[in-house]
């Protein structure tokens, strides 16, 4: 077993021994390297259930609720965890953070949503952008529009998707508005060259109701008191997305490192383990991986002891929270390309693990939440200016 296995099965997180994640994991391993998950676009629906019932989404559910109410950095192993394995069951995993997001809803709509069927183990996808018109009505709001990048979206009970509330003609902050999976259709348009099964596809709704205590500001404040809804939900957003690129690095100098001699060169060279300047760069991947993820989790940590403390998280430790996580995404996408390299033209096949690596970590590179942006916005910062507004 694995080290970080170990630690997830320590952390109590979920209701699976060490032998049974291992299972899972291998299982989710071998069906998405045989193109199972790429060629449905989407992580299979026994998959999301085994997720569910390991108890990923209620992981960081409030135990008011029926929740694990887990911390930043178990969540954040979890994932890395699965990422390891196939980085779009890591990505569509993390979205079991929506508990965090949620918590800003009105205690009585967290009361009635989390008394359902599912309860705690709710799973809750979101199409953010772009936001779309809505009208204010009796009782709450209506709209129609189409949203891109709902991860997850085919597996979901519940649905959020970006409003912009209109009051006589002006705009409001914009809300995610919380709807039942039936109140939206969902237009199978994701067609990438990584995280392919993801399923991050559209979604549209038509002159669509919701109540107006069933909608929140996105990272706004948290209506639960518990020191996990004290975290920076948006630094915690981020950082959830990022560990999956972690993940994929991991696995990608595995990849190369199990070769062990078994890939002889057509042109008679050595094994890649027996290369000399391939030992160098599998050392060289190694360490910053470690360092990466060092920096990373040291960050969580940092900020997880004012949380305890019951003080809040200073900005500058809130910028080492965003800048962790994009360096984190850069190095480790890097890293799998190098790893690439040392595969010869083993490593372009479609299906081979480090071409997926290679392929699934660029995109994750794309994300708003790692753009150039945080390295301006951490510069600034640490040169005593303030960052752009919605960084902190």
């Amino acid at each position: 077993m694995s080290s970080l296995v170990s630690d997830v099965i320590k952390s109590g997180i979920l209701s699976l021994d060490e032998t049974g994640l291992a299972q899972l994991l291998g299982e989710i391993k071998q069906r998405a390297l045989k193109g199972e998950f790429d060629g449905q676009k989407q992580i299979p629906p026994d998959i999301i259930e085994r997720l569910r019932q390991a108890g990923l989404y209620r992981s960081l559910v409030s135990k008011r609720f029926g929740g694990t109410e887990s911390t930043p950095a178990d969540f954040c192993r979890l994932i890395e965890c699965i990422a390891e394995a196939d980085g779009s069951t890591g990505w569509v995993a993390s979205f079991g953070m929506s508990p965090v997001y949620l918590s800003a809803l009105p205690l009585q709509t967290l009361s009635t949503l989390y008394n359902t069927d599912q309860g705690a183990n709710l799973i809750f996808a979101g199409g953010i952008f772009p936001p779309q018109p809505a009208t204010v009505v009796d009782g709450g709001m209506r709209f129609s529009g189409r949203w891109k990048y709902s991860s997850g979206c085919l597996g979901a009970d519940i649905i959020g998707v970006g409003i912009e509330p209109m009051t006589e003609g002006k705009k409001d902050l914009p809300r995610i508005a919380v709807i039942p999976r039936s109140a939206v259709n969902i237009d199978r348009t994701w067609d990438t060259v990584g995280l392919t099964g993801t399923g991050s596809h559209d979604l549209m709704a038509n002159d669509a109701f919701v109540p107006e205590d069933w909608t929140f500001i996105r990272g706004g404040k948290s209506n639960l008191d518990e020191p996990l809804f004290r975290y920076p939900s948006l630094s915690f957003a981020t950082q959830v997305l990022s560990v999956v690129a972690i993940g994929i690095a991991r696995r990608a100098i595995d990849e190369v490192r199990g070769l062990s001699g078994h890939s002889a060169s057509v042109t008679g060279a050595p094994p890649t383990s027996q290369r000399p300047s391939a030992k160098i760069d599998i050392a060289k991947a190694e360490a910053s991986l470690q360092s990466l993820r060092a920096y990373f989790y040291d960050s969580i940590d940092t900020a997880w002891a004012y949380v305890l403390r019951g003080e809040p998280v200073p900005a500058d430790k809130i910028n080492m929270l965003r800048l962790s996580s994009t360096h984190a995404v850069r190095e480790a996408a890097n890293i799998c390309r190098k790893m690439q390299m040392l595969m010869g033209m083993s490593g372009i096949v479609k299906n081979n693990a480090v071409a997926r690596c290679v392929n699934d970590s660029l995109v994750i590179t794309q994300h708003a939440f790692m753009g150039e942006m945080t390295y301006l916005n951490a510069g600034s910062m640490l040169c005593g200016q303030e960052p752009s507004p919605g960084y902190l």
